[in-house]
């Protein structure tokens, strides 16, 4: 929806002043891409090798041997030897989300997601985004590890990868100056 707003106004301002309005149409491509970024963007990927947490600033590689375990307190943090990684994709819900929360939210669960007397965390329900991530994390986690795909005790020896995303930062950064260069003139 944001590039749909900007592609009008740029459209619109083309029609209106030329190329010269087209520059000035910049913050909203701006706008559009920052919105991209923090809301698109982010991602949890479950994959044969790992989880893939991919956040605005940078993307974190959890091979399944270095995962310890699962948490959802505050949003699907995965918990390794080196450290703790949380996804910006998937936030733990707010009162609204858990007082919605049905009994099947929380019935069907992998077994590591309930605590004492089958209690279950408000970030683990099935409605919520931190939920729904750690379902598929837990899942296949339980199932590589059931067929011994996954050898347990190597959360010291498997690193964990973690790159800054350059190029997406770049091209935000250069968007936002250009707006700001182009809002001022």
């Amino acid at each position: 929806m944001s590039w749909a707003v900007a592609a009008v106004g740029a459209g619109s301002a083309w029609a209106s002043h030329g190329a010269a309005g087209l520059l000035q149409s910049l913050p909203l491509a701006a706008i559009a891409y920052v919105a991209w970024w923090f809301a698109w963007y982010p991602a949890v990927v479950v994959s044969e090798q790992g989880v893939t947490l991919r956040n605005p600033l940078r993307t974190i590689q959890v091979p399944w041997p270095t995962l310890i375990t699962v948490e959802t307190k505050y949003a699907l943090t995965l918990v390794t030897a080196s450290g703790r990684y949380s996804a910006w994709s998937a936030p733990a819900p707010g009162l609204f989300s858990v007082q919605r929360a049905q009994p099947d939210h929380i019935r069907g669960l992998p077994e590591t997601t309930y605590g004492p007397g089958g209690s279950v965390r408000p970030g683990d329900l099935a409605n919520s985004d931190s939920g729904t991530a750690a379902y598929h994390v837990r899942e296949r986690w339980a199932a590589l590890l059931a067929t011994g795909a996954v050898e347990p005790g190597m959360a010291d020896v498997v690193p964990v990868r973690s790159k800054v995303n350059l190029a997406v930062l770049a091209i935000g950064l250069s968007l936002v100056a250009a707006g700001v260069l182009a809002a001022s003139s």
